[in-house]
């Protein structure tokens, strides 16, 4: 039987030791019921195992971990085990203000915290404090540990809360708050800090470039770290950073790279950022405006500098700090700090929003892209960019296993994009795909032939096999008809998009398909 397992079913066991447990020492195991649906964030498991009077509750995680949650939407690691937790709420009755204490307090402070709590507690509970507390831990082969130590405990397990043990209110996806006050390093030191170890290395031992440059986490942190600390010896391992990170894409660490590597001005690094830049579009319009002459290089890198690189990384916006704990492969810090961004966002962070969509879809975490996508749209005016909005969210639904929703926000985005005015005709070859449809209205609206027609057109598709998948055959076949029909009225729909609607179709089934599909052609 494993220790909390113990614990507990000794207090369901025996109900004058869980009496004294739920009085004077607040952990009442009748109160296994937290006032709202909650879940981590991270998504491991919890269990509600007790409660407070006040309507907290108590959470074994999986793994052991204790946390208690308060009815105010606060909450906190409290322990690593239901032992160590009864220890300390045993321990401390007051637990609750001591939360706040300073962390780097002497053994007799504390003491003198705990006593001022305890002296007030006596006198709703009598003078019998100290002998049933001594009792109860006995009974439930617990340790009467120095109150001092316990508030240090109690200390260390509050500061590990975050990342791992992140609580959300389980409808909406808000995060609850940190249930203490204590300090806590910001962000971009606990993401740069691996950085800066590696920079100090790569100045030090030129036999480890390969191994920092090969590895992306590591090598994005590097050039973070170079970013705040340049020195003019870093040039022949920036280049060989800037290289290997032109092989993972058009990011904007290989903007920063190009940028320390041109401030240099040398002609060699000319030709090299050339070349690189003529490897693919997203890379030359990374790099825009690459001058054509060596002699313009370090111009041309000091204005992408002055412009989007500071040297102070407390100045960087918390998302960036985020994407690169993403890319250290630090999810849950990553998903920490973008939905703390999430939850504080407001009708004046349109771009915010946006930015922390693509952030948590990159990060796998869907429903909370789609609550961050389904804000954004929200907040545009414009016909056009709720219609482009609308197409995301639906994107992100659909990834989130939410088909109906997605459904229906590709419906509406149709809708706002087409406004009052018809949809365009199909094109003259509209039997290419085998389907008769009826011709449709014409109209003069060009969305259709925009990438914005493209992406709203596959996703219809992509909707029709999720929702085949989970059993929504209505949603499907509705979903392949109007899909269909964008389809044929796109101006110049690509080969691929052709392949997906005929696979498409074939994977719903003639049974289940719309008439019109089923045809000659």
């Amino acid at each position: 039987m494993t220790g909390h397992h113990r614990v507990l079913q000794l207090l369901r066991e025996r109900p004058d030791l869980a009496e004294l447990a739920a009085y004077p020492f607040n952990f009442d195991i009748a109160r296994d019921e937290h006032v709202e649906a909650v879940r981590l964030a991270s998504g491991a498991g919890l269990a509600a195992v007790a409660g407070t009077d006040t309507g907290g509750t108590f959470f074994v995680c999986a793994g052991g971990a204790v946390l208690y949650a308060g009815s105010e939407g606060e909450a906190g690691l409290i322990a690593d085990c239901v032992d160590e937790a009864l220890e300390v709420l045993i321990g401390l009755p007051g637990w609750h203000d001591y939360t706040g204490l300073d962390p780097d307090a002497d053994d007799t402070t504390l003491a003198a915290a705990a006593a001022d709590t305890e002296d007030d507690l006596r006198e709703y509970y009598g003078p019998g404090l100290d002998a049933d507390r001594s009792a109860l831990l006995a009974a439930l082969g617990l340790r009467e540990i120095p109150q001092p130590q316990l508030i240090r405990r109690l200390h260390q397990a509050l500061l590990r809360t975050e990342p791992d043990f992140l609580l959300l209110n389980a409808q909406e996806g808000c995060v609850y708050t940190l249930l203490d006050r204590l300090p806590r390093p910001p962000l971009w030191q606990t993401v740069l800090e691996p950085g800066q170890a590696d920079l100090a290395l790569l100045r030090t031992d030129r036999t480890r470039w390969s191994e920092v440059a090969g590895d992306p986490s590591r090598r994005v942190t590097a050039l973070r770290a170079a970013q705040y600390d340049r020195r003019e010896a870093d040039l022949p391992f920036l280049r060989v950073l800037l290289q290997h990170e032109a092989q993972y894409g058009a990011t904007e660490e290989l903007r920063l790279a190009a940028v320390l590597v041109g401030r240099h001005g040398r002609d060699q690094d000319h030709q090299l950022l050339r070349s690189l830049r003529e490897v693919s579009v997203d890379a030359h319009g990374l790099l825009g405006g690459f001058p054509d002459t060596a002699a313009e290089l370090s111009s041309w890198a000091a204005a992408f500098d002055e412009s989007g690189y500071g040297v102070d990384p407390a100045d960087e916006p918390e998302l960036t700090w985020a994407e690169l704990a993403r890319r250290q492969g630090r999810t849950e810090l990553a998903r920490t700090a973008l939905l703390r961004l999430l939850d504080d966002a407001g009708p004046r962070d349109g771009a915010l929003l946006a930015s922390l969509a693509g952030a948590l879809a990159r990060l796998g975490d869907f429903t909370q892209a789609a609550r961050a996508r389904h804000l954004h749209a929200s907040l545009q005016d414009d016909p056009a960019d709720r219609g482009a909005a609308l197409v995301d969210l639906a994107s992100v639904q659909r990834r989130a296993g939410d088909v109906d929703a997605a459904w229906c926000s590709l419906r509406q985005a149709v809708a706002v994009l087409d406004g009052p005015t018809p949809p365009p005709p199909p094109p003259t070859d509209q039997l290419a795909l085998g389907f008769n449809l009826p011709e449709p209205q014409r109209s003069t609206f060009t969305w259709r032939a925009l990438g914005l027609g493209l992406r709203a057109t596959e996703e219809h598709f992509r909707i029709v096999q999720e929702a085949t998948k989970v059993g929504l055959p209505a949603v499907a076949r509705a979903s392949l008809a109007a899909g269909t029909a964008l389809l044929l009225a796109l101006p110049r729909p690509a080969a691929a998009l052709h392949q997906l609607a005929r696979e498409t179709t074939a994977m719903l089934g003639a049974s289940c398909a719309p008439d019109h599909l089923t045809k000659g052609g």
